[in-house]
């Protein structure tokens, strides 16, 4: 009955995807992110409907007669330029069978990455875009703080099987880095019934975080915790409410969660630590074997290769860090062009948040921008611990960021257009404002 349903609703939205190609992008975000058919024991279990879905969104931009422009900026050139090394090296992979398969699927979310940027140009997509991605995540957040409050976190939390969150730390990772985008609902939503519940849902998927039993997730949670910290107006009142957050969580915390905790702090010992040590050993060697294509998608299930790199391994790791991921994977080159998409995020962020501050017409800009950098931080550190390099996630995020500074930079166009045409009056002619630059006008509107 469940395949039944979701099957039908799904192919209820094909005739609207091909009419309004922008709900594609939605439908592919529930599919990618809430993986509704992981969550069915029949037929639909592995029909491809992100696929199908993927195909009519481009079928329907094409048909559609609204424009159809990728825009031009640094962030839509970084994604072109990675798309177009990944391919690259690709075919100078090391294993060309394991390679190629990776590429399908990255070059298929980068492709959907593209079809969003074309196609959300106002801020109503921008926020149903957000929205969807918050819904989407935010369904196994809120299940599963509910089940680490039934079963005292006795357990971990999962995600749905067969899917990018299907591990305990890839669903934590997941959660911690869209806590910020249920924050920025929260503050910007007007309804006051949906403010509270997208307050329970940030305590709820703040649990499920720390129930997954996730180290990678708890130190980022930490980075985030700290950097909120000293944003806020008021340090005093978060900083009393953190430590009583911690002293009840410390008390009622199961003892097993707080021994995998403490093994941050010896891991030297911990055998999952020395391995990701090795997998980043080999990455660094990889690159530095093969500095300009590095080894390839996947290379790190090269055994003897691996072997050779790190004879000091127990077995061949996958890297369990977006760093080494793309430095062995697609060598220095790669990785330069990775870690250029995450300045210019943070470059836009910035740029966002200081000609904002002082414009209310543009307030939900200024608090998006903060919490857009806290999703970034989150990625950043806790990536530093799993293969998440090519998550759709990460460029949805962009995407957001990039659209978010268009919309900006327009309206400020705009008002200064408005502020420098003459008033309509039929006495004498009355002189434009003694704007000389663009610059000159943003210094006296702040």
């Amino acid at each position: 009955m469940r395949d039944l349903f979701i099957t039908l609703n799904i192919l209820a939205s094909f005739p609207v995807i091909l009419m309004r190609p922008y709900i594609g992008i939605t439908m592919w975000c529930w599919l990618s992110y809430m993986n509704p058919h992981r969550l069915t024991w029949g037929f639909a279990y592995y029909l491809p409907f992100a696929l199908a879905v993927a195909l009519l969104t481009m079928i329907g931009t094409v048909l559609s007669k609204e424009p159809k422009r990728l825009p031009v900026n640094g962030i839509s050139i970084l994604v072109v330029m990675i798309a177009f090394w990944v391919s690259l090296t690709t075919l100078f992979a090391i294993m060309p069978d394991y390679a190629a398969e990776k590429w399908d699927r990255t070059i298929k979310i980068l492709a959907m990455t593209f079809m969003t940027m074309v196609l959300v140009t106002n801020r109503e997509r921008l926020q149903a875009l957000i929205w969807i991605i918050v819904l989407s995540l935010g369904y196994y957040g809120v299940k599963g703080g509910i089940f680490a409050i039934v079963t005292a976190g006795n357990y971990r939390v999962w995600g749905p099987q067969n899917s990018f969150i299907a591990d305990n730390n890839q669903l934590a990772f997941s959660l911690l880095v869209v806590l910020p985008l249920i924050r920025y609902l929260q503050v910007t939503t007007e309804n006051i019934w949906v403010r509270r519940a997208l307050g329970c849902s940030l305590l709820l998927t703040g649990l499920a975080v720390f129930a997954s039993y996730s180290r990678g997730a708890f130190l980022a949670a930490t980075v985030v915790a700290l950097m909120l910290l000293l944003k806020a107006r008021r340090k005093f009142l978060i900083s009393l409410g953190l430590v009583v957050v911690l002293a009840v969580g410390a008390s009622f915390a199961p003892q097993q969660w707080v021994e995998r905790m403490s093994t941050i702090e010896r891991y030297d010992e911990d055998g999952s630590a020395s391995g990701r040590f090795d997998a980043w050993k080999f990455g660094y060697e990889v690159a530095k074997a093969n500095p300009i294509f590095g080894g390839g998608f996947l290379v790190q299930f090269d055994h003897e290769l691996f072997m050779e790199y790190v004879p000091e391994a127990y077995k061949p790791r996958a890297f369990h860090s977006i760093y080494f991921e793309v430095l062995g994977e697609h060598g220095f080159i790669g990785f330069t062009l990775f870690g250029m998409l995450g300045l210019t995020a943070a470059y836009y962020c910035r740029w966002i948040r200081v000609r904002t501050k002082y414009r209310p017409e543009l307030k939900w800009a200024h608090e998006l921008s903060n919490m857009m950098f806290l999703s970034f931080v989150a990625y950043g550190v806790g990536g530093a611990f799993l293969n998440m390099a090519f998550y759709d996630l990460l460029y949805h995020l962009l995407t957001i960021i990039m659209v978010a500074k268009i919309l900006v930079q327009q309206n400020l166009n705009e008002t200064l257009q408005a502020k420098m045409r003459p008033p309509l009056t039929s006495g004498a002619p009355v002189p434009l404002p003694a704007y000389q630059t663009r610059n000159d006008f943003l210094v006296s509107n702040r």
